[in-house]
């Protein structure tokens, strides 16, 4: 059983857990993730593994809360169990030493980044991170981007935190003051597409992490089904993480918002007899 051991609310609707999964701790590289349902009837959702302890045989999670499930996640408390739990899955990232890395992170994407941004100054590269979000209280994991950063700039929409304004502006402030290798951008669809268009502008490598609608985990359902390089590609299996500058973003916010109504129905249905 993966009993949660520890959980910690970062904002009103983001939530952290840490979960007992020792097989997955001892065998998880940066870019997997998980597939877990709450309940026997839950709904599969994926999760990025944002951290590991071999020791303690536990992985870290990092859910915002958008849906039905989501929310049942969320609720959950210290010593309940997930009813299943499978890992690793996807690609690793492939972590090297190219010089200069500029990691951008949206939001819950920082969860995903983590263990990135680790891998990267590990293999000593110089790693410069740019965090954004709405506000200042969706601002997640600073300090442990910051302990693998050489620098960090926090971004919010509103000012309340950092500097205001978006990702975008923070990068290209780096990208215009000293030579960047290589760029890494997770977030929401919409800051990875620009974050691309940013870098491909100046001729940068960029990998993104996609959050495309997954089901079962396998390449079997191509429910995660994303174009890259003009070739259908499974995020699940082919990725998680593709070549930014390939990606067919618009076709995939497209996708990612075909069934906004149906969740948006089911969440308030929810919402009302709990």
């Amino acid at each position: 059983m993966n009993r949660i051991v520890d959980k910690e609310f970062f904002s009103e609707n983001v939530v952290k857990l840490e979960v007992e999964a020792p097989l997955i701790a001892k065998a998880r590289k940066p870019g997997n993730f998980v597939i877990l349902r709450v309940s026997e009837k839950g709904e599969r959702i994926p999760l990025t593994i944002a951290a590991s302890d071999d020791k303690k045989g536990t992985i870290t999670l990092i859910a915002q809360k958008v849906g039905v499930s989501t929310e049942k996640l969320a609720k959950m408390n210290v010593g309940d169990c997930l009813h299943d739990l499978v890992g690793p899955l996807g690609k690793a990232t492939e972590i090297h030493k190219v010089g200069t890395i500029l990691a951008c992170g949206g939001g819950v994407g920082v969860a995903p980044l983590l263990p990135i941004v680790e891998g990267f100054k590990k293999a000593g590269n110089r790693v410069i991170s740019v965090l954004a979000a709405r506000s200042k209280d969706l601002i997640i994991l600073e300090d442990e981007i910051r302990k693998w950063s050489d620098e960090v700039i926090i971004m919010t929409d509103d000012g309340s935190y950092g500097r205001k304004g978006l990702v975008t502006q923070g990068a290209e402030e780096i990208i215009l003051r000293e030579k960047v290798d290589e760029c890494v951008a997770i977030g929401p669809a919409i800051m990875m597409k620009f974050t691309a268009l940013l870098t491909k502008k100046y001729n940068i490598p960029t990998q993104a992490s996609l959050n495309s609608i997954m089901v079962d985990g396998t390449g079997m359902c191509g429910a995660c089904r994303v174009t890259v390089g003009g070739k259908t590609k499974f995020t699940c299996v082919d990725g998680p993480e593709f070549d930014a500058h390939q990606i067919d973003f618009d076709e995939m916010l497209m996708r990612l918002g075909g069934y906004r109504e149906e969740e948006k129905a089911a969440y308030e249905q929810y919402c009302k007899i709990n």
